[in-house]
């Protein structure tokens, strides 16, 4: 009896335990299935959004479409605009940008931040490999320099009767430290202008003397409000240093320009010489001039209307055989008027050697972003046909009011020449186009007619591209004839590149 009980016990365990397993493998045969549904639908969602050119990791609704992908500094973006508003062709600001690549750890942000400020652009492959330990001696060298200048500062406070036993002496070396500290961080930070130092050498240069001059007023302001003495001396010290930088980064090539040979050391050692010369002699001036007690602001006046016209004749008289942007603009205009490109000293007299900061880029835009060249993705699709063949594209902004040459990836240093040509063309079309019309508008007082409709557009940029195929050619011919350098143009254009077009 006792057997047959426990026979019937391991029957029943048998049969639950086979039982569970059975309801094991359903429920792990459902999970699987399950799974492989879900997988199969996401690669199918992943397949639709890679064939529209959608990123699989960011939703995008299905009624946008893509336009083009952009890369500025390493970061790729993509511009979408709206199905509806490009085919009701409405006049909106359709386009949408969006990154493509998550932000940057605050590390790598703050490594990048400190790179532009003591690196040169495109290091290490744009210098040479003695670079590096030259830089770290020469860092070195000043670190012991400025501990240095803390106690000559102190030592030369007290040789003209400031007492070292006192609390004074301290706070005004402290004073003093400050006030050259803040210049240096000054200097620093316009550093970072980097090869504009090349692109608008003859712009910085007087912009920096202009500064040099602000400073020394502001150090005569300290006169007057003794009691303002170190925030005044701060800020004369930061113009004053930013002004050295400037001087600095702009006299070798300015020298360059004047050597005919393997000579620059010496150009450069017999004109600093010239500097020094007449910097004593000046210096010997003011202190007769200083003996006679005259009117110290007015006596200021003359003397720095002097050394500004003297800046602006020095920055005019340099000849430099490279294109910047101002002189570019200027052998453009003259061609497009004259039919001939002018002389290497023409050229350079009529360049313009002063603009305000916020009018540098305008009215012409060189290298981009695609949003600023396009107001909407209709105005973008309206001219990109014609530029199909071409390592650019070139528009104008009715809304900003200028011209935009947005450059593509492909695009080399003879194309981004053409591309500036281009806009030239451009801009000389549409000033022409209004010319003709400003006086009949001006009469009527309706000026809202002045700006140029998308046909206009589209008209005006199609006879820019004929013009170009027919003028590019014979430019280039006559300012190499003047002796202009054509291959090495420092025309400084944007970073932005359109990486890839999708239609």
């Amino acid at each position: 009896m006792k057997r047959g009980s426990t026979s019937q016990t391991l029957t029943a365990a048998t049969s639950t335990s086979s039982q569970d397993a059975r309801n094991l493998l359903v429920r792990e045969t459902l999970r699987i299935s399950a799974n492989l549904a879900s997988e199969k639908t996401r690669s199918q969602d992943e397949t639709a959004a890679s064939s529209t050119g959608l990123v699989n990791d960011q939703f995008v609704d299905a009624s946008l479409r893509l336009i083009c992908y952009e890369e500025i500094d390493g970061r790729r973006f993509k511009y979408l605009a709206n199905n509806d508003v490009i085919n009701s062709r409405k006049s909106s600001n359709s386009i949408r940008a969006v990154s493509l690549q998550s932000r940057q750890a605050p590390v790598d942000e703050l490594m990048s931040f400190i790179r532009s400020y003591v690196v040169p652009e495109g290091f290490p492959d744009s210098v040479s490999p003695s670079y590096v330990p030259y830089m770290t001696w020469r860092a070195l060298k000043h670190f012991f320099g400025g501990a240095m200048g803390v106690f000559t500062t102190q030592a030369l406070l007290h040789s003209v009767g400031v007492s070292k036993s006192q609390s004074i002496p301290g706070a005004v070396a402290i004073n003093w430290i400050i006030k050259d500290g803040s210049g240096r961080i000054g200097k620093m930070l316009f550093s970072r202008q980097g090869k504009k130092f090349d692109y608008d050498l003859k712009q910085l240069r007087l912009s920096g003397d202009l500064l040099m001059e602000l400073g020394a007023g502001v150090e005569l302001a300290t006169a007057a409000f003794p009691h303002l003495f170190l925030p005044l001396a701060c800020a004369a010290n930061v113009a004053k240093n930013v002004a050295a930088v400037t001087s600095t980064s702009t006299r070798t090539p300015i020298y360059k320009a004047f050597a005919k040979g393997e000579n620059i050391g010496d150009v450069t050692a017999k004109g600093e010489c010239v500097g020094n010369v007449a910097d004593l002699f000046g210096t010997g001036l003011s202190i007769i001039i200083a003996k006679r007690n005259p009117s110290l602001f007015t006596t200021f006046g003359l003397l720095s209307c002097g050394y500004l016209f003297s800046s602006y004749r020095e920055v005019k008289s340099v000849v430099l055989h490279t294109l910047n942007r101002a002189r570019f603009s200027v052998a453009v205009e003259s061609f497009l008027k004259t039919g001939s490109v002018p002389s290497l000293q023409e050229g350079n007299m009529m360049e313009t050697v002063f603009n305000l900061p916020w009018c540098k880029d305008k009215p012409i835009v060189l290298g981009s972003r695609f949003k600023e060249a396009f107001q909407d993705a209709n105005s973008y699709y309206d001219v990109e046909p014609v530029f199909q063949k071409e390592r650019y594209v070139v528009a104008y902004n009715p809304s900003k009011g200028n011209i935009y040459a947005v450059l593509k990836d492909q695009a080399k240093s003879d194309d981004i020449l053409k591309a500036a040509f281009h806009a030239h063309v451009l801009l000389h079309i549409i000033r022409s186009s209004k010319h003709n019309q400003v006086s009949s508008e001006y009469t009527s007082g309706d000026n809202s007619s002045l700006l140029p409709t998308s046909a206009d557009l589209q008209a005006h940029v199609a006879e820019s591209y004929n013009m170009v195929s027919a003028l590019y050619g014979p430019f280039k011919s006559k300012a190499k004839e003047q002796g202009w350098v054509m291959s090495d143009s420092l025309l400084n254009p944007g970073r932005a590149r359109i990486c890839e077009q999708v239609k």
